[in-house]
């Protein structure tokens, strides 16, 4: 196949869309194109039970490790590499309207213990076209680059579904990302966008591992855009007495105030001190965690007296409020085993400041969004309304992964709706031997129906699809 150009290029690299090679009906396995409606009732259909048969008997995808590459052949085959491919997926809004997005940060999630390298969005890929029939689209922004990050926001909101993937990088390590197309900031502005795109019908969101820290440094991002950007303004269109203006600044003062003093203590050492800190948001782990753990339900631990009250308080009233799938799943299913993969982590404090600045904001503006509409600030309307941590894990004796999961809650101004997007640590796509479809043999149908990991993440996609 040849070499697409880079999205930096103007020229293509084909003459013809045709050269590319694409299927332009969803699917590959059913015996008609997929749906939405098709494709959530067989993801419901797998969680239904630990052992029925699968939907497709005698339609596995075979596997053969020359073939199941990004790029090659079918259902690997749409890669946005190129504004040229971009502009062709265009063309075809039934098949991305009908496919799950995936967005790869970095070539690979990082070396296994066999010493491979692992491109965990095969595994994505191959677990959705065995559970559902449901196809993906492949954006590997470290190759492509993103010059456009609103646009392929909006692009990968109108699918079913958006994953961010891992990578070996550091989400507050610009240099750790030296070599790829796609760098740090531009990779946040792309998350910035993803997080602001949830809207009614729109796509929920899945961040996995670097994914997951990279989301929280962008909520950094946003609330203290919105806390310069407030600041900044001189007045709103329908503030003619400036009263609107002047509450919204005094709430975020409130914020600023404790964003710049607020610590990221672990253990007896303090890592970070306020918002600015690079390592305020997400941070090096105690301890390399990789291998199976079992997921437990978050629970407020010791050590986190420098935490201001009300950031636990808000923390608890969502937590009590809303239902965060995950939480709800960790009360009915077994324990829960899942392949963690990381030597980063997202902060505790900076995920309860983020949750507890959120519903501050989202509150202060329910009576003055319409003022907010017609204002330079109207983008604040896109902000999450809370962001519940959900579940831990622990790496050893003496550590744990406090922030494991979370899920990004948005609430509807006008009918009080809510929409879920997903973050989580782990990569609930790869099976216990940390490896990638391709260079192991693919699972059957009835191994991931019993894998918890997979049957996680089909139950994000499940219940954001809803939504």
């Amino acid at each position: 196949m040849t070499q697409p150009r880079n999205l930096n290029t103007e020229q293509p690299a084909h003459s013809h869309f045709e050269q590319l090679g694409w299927r332009t009906t969803p699917g590959i396995l059913a015996k008609q194109p997929t749906s939405p409606q098709s494709v959530h009732a067989l993801l419901g259909y797998f969680l239904s039970d630990r052992n029925s048969p699968s939907p497709f008997p005698g339609r596995d995808i075979l596997i053969d490790s020359g073939l199941f590459e990004w790029g090659v052949a079918p259902p690997l085959e749409r890669v946005i590499r190129s504004a040229f491919e971009l502009d062709y997926l265009l063309t075809l809004p039934q098949v991305f309207r009908n496919s799950i997005s995936v967005v790869e940060p970095w070539k690979n999630v990082g070396i296994n213990v066999q010493g491979e390298e692992v491109r965990a969005s095969k595994n994505i890929a191959y677990i959705l076209q065995q559970v559902a029939d449901a196809d993906t689209t492949l954006y590997p922004v470290w190759q492509s680059g993103i010059t456009e990050p609103e646009r392929l926001a909006s692009v990968m909101s109108a699918g079913l579904a958006t994953v961010v993937q891992g990578g070996n990088p550091s989400a507050y390590d610009p240099d750790s990302f030296s070599g790829s197309a796609a760098p740090l900031d531009d990779i946040l502005s792309l998350i910035d966008q993803l997080l602001m795109s949830r809207s009614a019908q729109s796509a929920p969101c899945i961040f996995v591992c670097l994914g997951h820290q990279l989301a929280m440094q962008s909520h950094i991002r946003l609330i203290r855009r919105a806390v310069q950007e407030v600041d900044c303004l001189d007045h709103l269109p329908l503030d003619a007495n400036g009263l609107v203006l002047a509450s919204l600044r005094r709430v975020c003062q409130t914020i600023q105030n404790v964003g710049e003093s607020l610590m990221v203590v672990k253990g007896d050492v303090t890592i970070a001190t306020g918002w600015e800190d690079r390592l305020f948001a997400v941070a090096p782990n105690e301890e390399f965690e990789v291998g199976a753990r079992r997921l437990q339900p978050y629970q407020r631990g010791s050590g986190l007296d420098h935490v201001p009250g009300e950031l636990h308080d808000a923390h608890a009233l969502i937590a009590d409020e809303l239902d965060g799938v995950i939480d709800t799943m960790l009360s009915m299913e077994r324990d829960l085993s899942i392949a963690m993969f990381h030597g980063d982590e997202v902060n505790e404090e900076a995920a309860l400041f983020a949750n507890w600045a959120y519903k501050l904001l989202h509150d202060t503006l329910v009576p003055i969004r319409y003022e907010i509409a017609v204002s330079p600030l109207s983008w604040l309307l896109k902000l999450p309304y809370a962001l519940e941590i959900l579940s831990q894990t622990q790496v050893d004796e003496f550590h744990w992964t406090e922030v494991s999961t979370t899920c990004i809650y948005y609430k509807d101004w006008e009918t009080h709706t809510i929409r879920r997007s997903f973050t989580c640590q782990f990569h609930p796509e790869l099976m216990a031997d940390i490896r990638d479809i391709g260079r192991r043999e693919g699972p059957r149908y009835a191994e991931l129906k019993d894998n918890d990991g997979v049957r996680l993440l089909t139950r994000l996609l499940y219940h954001g699809m809803q939504e």
